[in-house]
């Protein structure tokens, strides 16, 4: 697996060689394009929930300080070309300003203008070779493909950089696409995934930063790597469409916060995903996997279930005008009645590579379980939503969270029981502002894109606090 961030070191010279190019051209039927994007967010959160009690909680208890800071995302990219192949590089940085002042000097902060580059993508591309029977693409990749995961497991792969996931989603990977049929296809996939990326350059406070870490203050020497086949295929002309899955991933140990030794853990996760089309306008999907492994300390056993429903109302996407859409849906992670105490064996589900709260930004600056790790949960939600016309859409969800398992972690002295998590809502708005004519290039194809979003959690009794949280971001996106 490792293998895979040497390929992608091997494609740096072509990189650079078109990453130069701001315009589309062709010479010796070798296409070269270029382009770049900016995202400006600004976020402000107030009285985050954390996780009382738990090793390694990125929030000691529930607390009132403000969060608020604008962050400046700019990314530069570049290709070429050719026959059925496509070389495919980008470049980020994201840097922050904190609005709230948090008594740290500037030169002492984690986030420092201009903080670091990275090289977040850095692949070669196969399409429709042998006759279409095999797509492949290899390299540091993104996991998002559309706002999806690039195997439309939205809830397993997802993030392969959770301690950075608002500036890059990515990971080192082998992708294989073998189209057996006109409805099936079987992708075969390798992960090697780091916590120290060797292509980045940045200040003092960023470079010793951990890239994959599961908690705050973790050291940038844990490793992950793994691999997996999903199986895709649909039944009843089409309407049936499903999908089975098996990954395996192998954590490395590594240093957790005040240097506590996590040891080596392996897991293996099975399931199954069906998605069918009960008319034109309702859908259903169901999801559910098991996870079984192993932790090397003491050979502990390790696994967890997910289960995820949702039935899906919708106007026909050939309709014009306004299109609204529903959706009632329930998520099941277990969670682990011992969190924490040596020697015991760990129910949670394991995130996988999709470290990162999937329903809510604010659980991802007061987090579960570590970093992003959004386990525990029984969460039924209702959404509403109105499609207004292209890149133009207005969602809103609310739901009571409640705990998988009761882990006495809610209260500060660990022994709250209570299952009642709270109550879970948001809005969020996406609106157009500038669209490019189509088949556009160069230039011509700069866009505008915003969106604005607000979301409130009021914690019930497995917290120490009452306070309702909340959280409210604008953002701008510049892209050509």
């Amino acid at each position: 697996m490792k293998e895979v961030c040497h390929i992608s070191a091997a494609c740096m010279a072509a990189f650079v060689l078109t990453a130069a190019t701001s315009v589309r051209a062709e010479t010796n039927s070798v296409v070269v394009d270029a382009g770049a994007d900016l995202r400006v967010r600004q976020e402000v959160a107030h009285n985050i929930t954390g996780l009382p009690g738990a090793p390694g909680a990125m929030m000691p208890r529930a607390y009132k300080k403000d969060v608020n800071h604008i962050r400046f995302r700019p990314r530069v990219w570049a290709s070429a070309s050719w026959d059925r192949f496509t070389l495919y590089g980008r470049l980020v940085n994201e840097f922050r300003e904190h609005i709230v002042k948090n008594g740290v000097k500037r030169d002492r902060r984690a986030y420092n203008f201009p903080d670091e580059v990275a090289l977040d993508s850095l692949y070669l591309d196969g399409q429709g070779l042998f006759d279409g029977f095999l797509d492949f693409r290899i390299g540091r990749q993104d996991m998002f493909e559309n706002g999806h995961s690039v195997f439309g497991l939205d809830r397993i792969l997802t993030d392969g950089a959770p301690y950075v996931g608002s500036r890059s989603c990515y990971a080192d990977m082998i992708k294989l696409t073998f189209h057996t049929s006109d409805t099936s296809k079987l992708d075969a996939f390798a992960i090697y995934d780091n916590g120290r990326n060797i292509f980045r350059y940045g200040n003092h406070n960023s470079r010793g930063r951990p890239m994959n870490a599961i908690h705050p203050g973790d050291s940038p020497d844990m490793d992950e790597w793994g691999g997996g086949l999903v199986w895709h295929d649909s039944l009843a002309e089409k309407t049936f469409p499903y999908k089975i899955y098996l990954i395996h991933k192998h954590n490395e140990s590594y240093y957790a916060p005040g240097r506590r030794r996590v040891q080596d853990k392996q897991i293996t996760t099975i399931g199954v995903d069906i998605a069918p089309e009960i008319t034109e306008n309702l859908s259903f999907e169901l999801d559910l996997a098991d996870q079984f492994g192993t932790i090397s300390d003491g050979n502990r056993q390790a696994g967890g279930q997910m289960a995820y429903a949702a039935v899906d109302f919708h106007r026909s996407r050939a309709e014009k005008g306004l299109r609204p859409f529903s959706r009632l849906s329930v998520y099941y992670m277990s969670g682990d009645r011992h969190r924490g105490r040596d020697g015991d064996n760990d129910t949670a589900w394991d995130p996988l590579w999709g470290r990162c709260p999937q329903d809510s930004e604010l659980f991802q600056y007061g987090t579960l379980y570590g970093l992003g790790y959004w386990s525990n949960i029984t969460y039924p939600k209702l959404t509403l939503g109105l499609d207004i016309g292209p890149h133009h859409r207005l969602c809103a969800y609310t739901g009571p969270v409640f705990a998988a398992a009761q882990d006495h972690a809610g209260h500060a002295d660990g022994s709250g029981d209570s299952m009642f998590k709270g109550e879970l809502s948001a809005v969020r708005y996406d609106f157009p502002i500038l669209l490019a004519p189509k088949d556009a290039s160069g230039f011509k194809r700069f866009e505008i894109f915003g969106h604005v979003m607000a979301e409130l959690f009021n914690p019930g009794d497995y917290y120490d606090s009452s306070r309702p949280a909340w959280f409210l971001r604008w953002e701008l996106m510049f892209t050509f």
